[in-house]
């Protein structure tokens, strides 16, 4: 890992390389912001090769997972796409990670602020709130972490089982507390979501789970496609979980977090509604067709609190201005933008969809698009949550 990540320009390439494990590709070198392209690999989804191999770095996942952050794909569309050519036995592992996301996104509609602490029980064993400082460098010296650290700093992706690991080494080997970390990985992703990645450090962590999780040496070569097998993983699941921090994860420190927003115009207003999207919200076919005002609101309050990157923000601004119509981007509080329009529109109506990062907007609330819309409220479990969803695909 670099100390100082790649800022990468326009994302609009998706070099490649052959996959040894399905002879599909490995994961794009940049993402793109057109979404035409994005339907293009959403039609394309096979899976059952997803299934198969969804756990190595290398296997064919779908990396929609920016776009879903955002707003930009509904998990609808993806579950529509593949079960119209696929049996829902084939189907049934994907819908089931898509659903993974929506449980998380119902934990956090119902805890609200409460996810950035420890929300089922403490963190066990902590010994520091800060980030260790090797997996910040991408100098672990767990080969095959390393290079999805460092992967994580040029592109803004890491896979989901890399992250795992990533978690695991820094709460459960190195002893810290998870919400640093979590912090800086959420600072790096494209895809970066407060509830999958805050409760997904939980659950590793086991302060959202039953017991903390761990993986050795083999289990990270087997996924990661190292050939390393000898280091301090290279032990039984039961002697990791009782060393002591080894001394490549001793030094430890609090990273620089900070987004430098830019500097924007007013935005200009016609005579009718305003709608208002935000990081969390770039769809582009909401209320498409109609003739409104359309801004992206980027909060300064929101990004000191929740910091990205140079290139997260870069990737968020392209996504929207690059596929929604007349999308004028605004920085500054959602009072300021409601100033602004009233002035010009007084009878106006603000309209956004709800979020929990949103509760502090007014005007018309509309409903997120929902995988399962039936099935609602706090779940302590995915287990409890996905037996309550899965009875409306089959």
């Amino acid at each position: 890992m670099q100390t100082l990540p790649v800022i990468m320009g326009k994302m609009h390439q998706h070099a490649s390389q052959p996959n040894s494990l399905t002879g599909k590709t490995l994961q794009p070198a940049t993402f793109t912001t057109q979404l035409a392209e994005v339907h293009q690999l959403i039609q394309a989804i096979n899976p059952n090769r997803y299934a198969k191999t969804r756990n190595f770095l290398n296997g064919e996942v779908t990396y929609l997972s920016p776009y879903i952050s955002r707003g930009a794909v509904q998990l609808t569309e993806v579950a529509d796409a593949v079960l119209s050519k696929f049996k829902w036995y084939e189907c049934e592992k994907l819908i089931q990670e898509l659903a993974w996301r929506e449980f998380f996104q119902r934990v956090w509609q119902s805890k609200g602020q409460q996810i950035e602490n420890d929300l089922k029980q403490e963190q066990q064993q902590v010994l520091h709130y800060k980030m260790p400082e090797a997996i910040s460098q991408a100098a672990t010296q767990i080969d095959g972490l390393d290079a999805a650290i460092a992967n994580l700093y040029q592109t803004g992706y890491m896979h989901n089982h890399a992250r795992m690991y990533t978690a695991m080494l820094a709460c459960n080997v190195a002893k810290a507390h998870w919400k640093m970390p979590a912090q800086w990985m959420y600072y790096h992703l494209l895809d970066g979501d407060l509830a999958s990645n805050h409760l997904s450090w939980q659950w590793v962590a086991g302060s959202f789970s039953s017991k903390k999780y761990y993986a050795n040496q083999e289990n990270i070569s087997k996924y990661t496609g190292s050939n390393q097998y000898k280091g301090y993983l290279a032990k039984s699941y039961e002697e990791i979980a009782e060393m002591p921090v080894p001394d490549v994860l001793q030094a430890k420190h609090i990273p620089t977090l900070t987004t430098s927003l830019p500097t924007t115009p007013n935005p200009s207003f016609v005579e009718a509604d305003l709608l208002v999207y935000n990081s969390y919200n770039l769809d582009a076919a909401w209320h498409s067709h109609e003739n409104v005002n359309r801004v992206l609101l980027l909060e300064p309050s929101h990004f000191e609190n929740y910091p990205v990157s140079a290139q997260v923000l870069d990737f968020i601004i392209q996504l929207g201005t690059d596929n929604i119509n007349q999308l004028q981007v605004f920085v500054g509080s959602f009072t300021e933008l409601k100033k602004l329009y009233h002035q010009a529109v007084p009878q106006g109506t603000m309209v956004f969809k709800e979020h929990p990062l949103a509760s502090h907007y007014q005007g018309k609330q509309e409903s997120r698009t929902w995988l399962v819309p039936e099935v609602t409220g706090y779940f302590p479990s995915f287990f409890g949550f996905w037996k309550k969803c899965e009875r409306y695909f089959k």
